[in-house]
């Protein structure tokens, strides 16, 4: 029998936001177990938790998300080993190629996409027997996804799932920072297909929610960019933040900041009735208006579906309509 009361997991836990919102979730419920998945924890982040918490309730299981047969496989691990139900599962895990042209998962997906959208999907849909009856999924979106509140970066582009799962034509001319910004909506649509469906399955309460920590310099996100860019956003933007509010936007934090909000958003008792709805930080707001496009919404769940299941049974389980 576990020794713990519940469980949560939290994707790209070992750093940057979803660090801080692990440490707070585990520090809120030291009774829990609080799974961090990522990759690598290069950094030991788990145990690093634990030391400053003074607890043992944090642990580090591998996962990347872009590769379908690596998260069937983490599933299998999650099975075996014998924890609670999930009472909060924080899709936050993503990638942004600043530079270059497309780069691809292992099953032949724009990875920028594949890694923050898809990955992320098939993980959920693999999950449902492993969440509790009253579960919260909170995916990590960003206000980049709309144009009213983006500034300095490429607008999104979405057409149909599959262009962006597949670039054709001028598609892969695209700037990385664009396939970022496109993944982004991807994840607020995705949200409100779900929630949608949420609501037709009997004896659960389920709730999904999309949450914009805001501009966080310091994070692992541009690890990928060129030297000056990597250095600028991590040894002087998070210097300058006061500024920054100025110049681009009030909606910049450090990390640590973003991380307890996420906490919040995903955790606390006063916000677990909400569901497919748009949080920037705490604040429930509108997101943009393509994302509230229903047939994009929709285009997008099918074509995901489609893209992550591998046979029929599968395909009709993970579509929701009816129950889990």
């Amino acid at each position: 029998m576990s020794q713990f009361t519940k469980s949560f997991l939290v994707t790209g836990g070992t750093g940057g936001l979803g660090l801080h919102a692990s440490r707070e979730i585990a520090q809120r419920y030291p009774n829990a177990a609080v799974v961090i998945a990522s990759r690598k924890d290069k950094d030991g982040a788990a145990a690093l938790i634990n030391e400053q918490l003074g607890q043992s309730n944090v642990r580090f299981m591998p996962l990347n998300l872009g590769d379908f047969k690596d998260i069937r496989t983490f599933v299998e691990t999650w099975a075996d080993q014998n924890l609670p139900p999930i009472s909060a599962l924080l899709l936050n895990a993503a990638v942004q190629f600043a530079e270059g042209g497309p780069v691809y998962t292992t099953d032949g997906i724009e990875a920028t996409f594949g890694i923050g959208h898809v990955g992320h999907a098939l993980l959920f849909h693999l999950l449902q027997p492993y969440l509790a009856d009253e579960c919260r999924i909170v995916i990590t979106a960003s206000g980049v996804h709309d144009p009213e509140q983006t500034k300095g970066m490429p607008l999104p582009h979405y057409t149909t799932a599959e262009e962006v799962a597949h670039p054709t034509g001028d598609l892969p001319k695209q700037p990385g920072r664009q396939r970022y910004s496109t993944t982004k909506l991807c994840n607020v649509l995705w949200t409100y297909a779900l929630g949608r469906r949420l609501e037709q399955i009997p004896h659960k309460k389920w709730t999904v929610v999309a949450m914009d920590p805001g501009l966080m310099p310091g994070t692992g996100l541009a690890r990928d960019a060129g030297p000056v860019l990597r250095f600028l956003w991590l040894k002087v933007l998070p210097h300058i933040i006061p500024v920054l509010r100025v110049l681009i936007s009030p909606n910049v934090h450090l990390p640590k900041d973003s991380g307890t909000n996420l906490a919040w958003v995903a955790v606390d008792e006063s916000q677990r009735t909400t569901s497919a709805v748009y949080y920037e930080g705490k604040r429930q707001i509108k997101s943009s208006v393509d994302s509230y496009n229903e047939a994009w919404q929709e285009d997008l769940w099918s074509w995901t579906v489609n893209a992550v299941a591998a046979a029929d049974d599968e395909r009709r389980h993970f579509g929701l309509v009816g129950g889990s």
